[in-house]
């Protein structure tokens, strides 16, 4: 359906940390164990209860044309929330786990509001995963556990199940949620799935279904997308071979960075199948039985490294790389603007394409991502670090032209610093985002401008 070419990508960079083989310890001392509590002498039978802010200050220097609420916005200082949440887990038995994760997201002044409502007030919070789980096998070399609900153990890529607590850099890319909001919910799937442990490989595979999406059933002859009719199950997976320290497992969330805590070399490789899960509209055709069906296959390969370089100074780098193989069917391309500070068109009312901070982040094609940090010798103090961070993309989308139908590339760059005062569970990170401006895609001359944007969050989570 596509053509494919690698990039280069497999350079790993130099950089980065992190603190905890666990979602539940983060590099602090002061943290300890977190908020647990033990149903037994031993703890074998417990409560877990985490919660998390991240509250975003930018500056963004708009792509052309870009307004809110009608008046033109050329650039916009705002406020967010990026993410709010609280997860609880439990286990009576080492064989049986519940968890329950909610909260809200992307909440500005402008976006985030109730059910979509454009005051952008009283956002709407919501499940973001529940499943119970049943340990099938547990042996040395082999286990195998099997769980249902509303689900994150993901196939495609290793960051397709990232945690958000402890991102190298200041938030995930985005694409590596390959299907965010359209046939998952945010992110995540209604199903069931297994993973587990053979030897040093580590493993998840899901059966689920998509959720329902294109309501209005937008159909175009040019490009595909996303099919309303879709009622087929989705099959994914991901497995990963851990060379040195072996990861936990006990939940989906990958970790970002280790701080130095832990040794690790992983490479792995995923994939996605949701058969008719797009559709096209056949020439001068009419109604669901003229339309042309295709089926979605998405495919990755990725490798992160985390080590520990000089134990006495902390220093530690991090890296990781994926090259993404994504059919969507033809010509699909999605531009997606992060909370959004001005995505309406300046000449003229409702939103348009690639307005605001909007860029080209899914389409059929392949996007390479490769991000490294370091994180530096303890010189202020024990427990306050600096960990410089540079993440580079490239996208090849077969329905990304300019008005001549010459194809254009979108590439970017990020680099930033955490600020690190008690590991991740207290961090400031300033991110500097060199963006491609795709707002004057149907020119006939196009070439892209880029703009500014800088994201200053702060991160607490207990």
């Amino acid at each position: 359906m596509f053509k494919h070419r690698l990039p280069l990508i497999w350079v790993l960079l130099t950089t980065l940390t992190f603190s905890t083989q666990r979602l539940l310890a983060q590099g602090s001392e002061l943290y300890g164990s977190g908020i647990k509590f033990k149903l037994n002498e031993d703890g074998s039978k417990y409560m877990r209860f985490i919660t998390w802010h991240q509250v975003w200050v930018r500056y963004n220097q708009n792509n052309s044309g870009s307004a809110r609420q009608g008046v033109p916005q050329t650039e916009t200082v705002d406020f967010g929330i990026r993410r709010s949440r609280f997860l609880f887990l439990t286990q009576i038995s080492p064989r049986f786990l519940i968890l329950m994760h909610a909260g809200i997201n992307n909440q500005t002044s402008y976006t985030g509001g109730y059910l979509g409502s454009s005051d952008a007030k009283k956002p709407q919070l919501f499940l973001h995963d529940l499943w119970n789980e049943y340990k099938l096998i547990n042996k040395p070399k082999f286990t195998l556990d099997l769980g249902a609900g509303i689900h994150y153990w993901h196939g495609v890529s290793r960051m397709s199940s990232a945690s958000t607590l402890n991102f190298l850099a200041y938030d995930a890319p985005i694409f590596n949620w390959h299907n965010i909001e359209t046939t998952d919910q945010f992110a995540r799937y209604i199903g069931v799935y297994a993973k587990g442990k053979l030897g040093k490989i580590d493993y998840r595979f899901n059966v689920s279904e998509p959720f329902y999406t294109n309501t209005s059933r937008v159909i175009s002859t040019k490009a595909s997308n996303y099919s309303p009719y879709n009622v087929y199950k989705i099959y994914a997976g991901y497995a990963s071979y851990q060379f040195w320290d072996q990861e936990a497992n006990l939940l989906p969330f990958t970790v970002g960075t280790y701080l130095g805590s832990k040794k690790v070399f992983n490479i792995g490789a995923g994939f996605l199948h949701n058969k008719n899960a797009m559709w096209t509209k056949k020439e001068n055709s009419s109604g669901t039985d003229t339309a042309s069906f295709h089926d979605q296959n998405l495919f990755a390969v990725d490798a992160f490294l985390d080590l520990p370089l000089n134990t006495e100074k902390g220093t530690a780098i991090t890296a990781y790389a994926v090259q993404y193989f994504n059919d969507f069917g033809p010509n699909f391309v999605r531009g997606i603007g992060i909370m959004n500070p001005a995505a309406q068109n300046a000449a003229g009312a409702g939103s348009s394409a690639y307005r605001g901070n909007t860029v080209p982040l899914l389409g059929t094609g392949t996007t390479s991502y490769v991000q490294a940090g370091y994180l530096l010798p303890k010189t202020i103090s024990t427990k306050v670090r600096f960990q410089p961070y540079a993440a580079y993309t490239f996208s090849s989308f077969e329905g990304l032209k300019d008005g001549s139908g010459k194809q254009q590339n979108v590439n970017w760059v990020d680099v930033g610093s955490n600020f690190l005062l008690e590991g991740h569970h207290a961090k400031f990170t300033l991110n500097y985002r060199h963006r491609p401006d795709f707002s004057s895609l149907n020119k006939t001359d196009f070439k892209p401008t880029y703009r500014p944007e800088v994201t200053l969050q702060c991160q607490v989570y207990l």
